[in-house]
């Protein structure tokens, strides 16, 4: 039994502990108290701490005593805290998902001998341990991810909610959406290229460009056509690039009534309220994987990856922190395990490679009841 500390209790992070706790001894942290009591209580196995990651020193001193870390904060907090972590001389698996890029710490890691494992979430995640593995059995030339997760009941005119905070989603609708075609970084407007796919038990969704690639730009510089794009119900492209249009994403900040306002702050606020996910309220993950590539016998092969997973009545946990914190605590166990000893910074793509850590996290997924469903044909 290891001892592991996680840090940041939102919905991904207590149900990243409430997994662990089953194998290992777990300590959970957050700067709000009431959302740690709050998550004791669902779990009694669990100790809680009161930690504010941002105290460099105190955090090094905090997660001294302990074999791993799960670095389960706010993006904006993520890089810096990563740092600090591989500073400490700690293993650690993130899905903070900060816009800056990871490999900037590897040589940190190398030095400190210490293995991290980033993005380590569904999407990213997943898609890219799966790419990962294809790329060692074809020879790539394409990879798609469609991905979303939505609300079962559509409420107008949104029809969405989300998980985590209307920032951190505004901006994924804001940030240039980066594709790789014909071996060309292709930088486009997010929301655009929008296209209407079937999927089943869900229906029609539309898909649209999201900067989603992020290390595999880097990673899988040989793959002629990469892309990611994210999944929503039909109508919500729309009513949110009306918004954005409009200005009601904008930064800079406006004089209302001789009060200096940002219009983001204002339109957070109120999205806030409207797409806030209950903690019981129930939601789906739709992910969809398509790789093609020329296989051994020198064949033209597509393999594709679907997932559909839906919010859990029994743990009354979301779908979207099954499919996120599971694939992360698939990849804790690997380290602690001593499956994967590597020492460096290492997106999922580099540890989905291995046969070995591909299989145990799909087994790992598969016995929590999230199921990747994979269909092959030769083209």
């Amino acid at each position: 039994m290891s001892n592991i500390i996680v840090l940041g209790a939102g919905m991904v992070g207590s149900a990243i502990a409430i997994d662990l706790v089953n194998q290992h001894k777990v300590t959970l942290t957050d700067l709000n108290s009431t959302r740690l009591n709050h998550v004791k209580e669902k779990c009694q196995d669990l100790s809680v701490l009161l930690l504010d990651v941002t105290d460099k020193k105190n955090l090094q001193s905090v997660i001294k005593s302990f074999d791993l870390v799960i670095c389960a904060v706010p993006g904006f907090l993520g890089f810096e805290t990563l740092r600090t972590i591989i500073q400490a001389e700690k293993n650690v698996v993130d899905i903070s998902f900060f816009p800056e890029n990871s490999l900037e710490l590897d040589n940190l890691a190398k030095e400190k001998g210490v293995t991290a494992i980033v993005d380590c979430g569904v999407a990213p995640g997943m898609d890219n341990i799966i790419l990962g593995r294809y790329n060692e059995l074809l020879k790539l030339t394409n990879f798609e991810c469609l991905v979303g997760g939505l609300p079962k009941v559509k409420k107008w005119p949104f029809c969405y909610k989300a998980p985590f905070s209307p920032v951190d989603v505004i901006e994924e609708y804001t940030r240039p959406a980066r594709y790789i075609e014909n071996g060309n970084l292709i930088t486009r407007e997010a929301l655009t290229d929008c296209e209407f796919l079937e999927f089943d038990k869900v229906g029609t969704l539309e898909s649209f460009n999201s900067d989603g690639l992020r290390s595999i730009i880097f990673t899988m510089p040989h793959i002629k056509n990469m892309k990611e794009k994210t999944l929503r119900y039909p109508g919500h492209v729309e009513y949110v690039r009306v918004l954005k249009e409009s200005g009601f994403f904008s930064k800079e900040k406006i004089n209302v009534n001789g009060t200096e306002v940002s219009p983001l702050d204002v339109t957070s606020k109120i999205l806030f309220n409207e797409w806030k996910l209950g903690e019981t309220e129930e939601e789906i993950t739709v992910m969809r994987i398509t790789l093609k590539g020329e296989n051994k016998n020198g064949n033209n092969e597509e393999v594709v990856y679907n997932l559909h997973d839906e919010f859990n009545a029994e743990t009354q946990t979301s779908s979207m922190a099954r499919t996120t914190g599971y694939t992360a605590n698939s990849a804790a166990n690997l380290v602690l395990n001593g499956l994967f000893t590597e020492k460096g910074v290492f997106p999922p793509e580099l540890i989905g490679k291995h046969e070995t850590c591909f299989n145990f996290i799909l087994n790992y997924l598969k016995e929590r009841n999230i199921h990747y469903v994979k269909t092959t044909k030769i083209l």
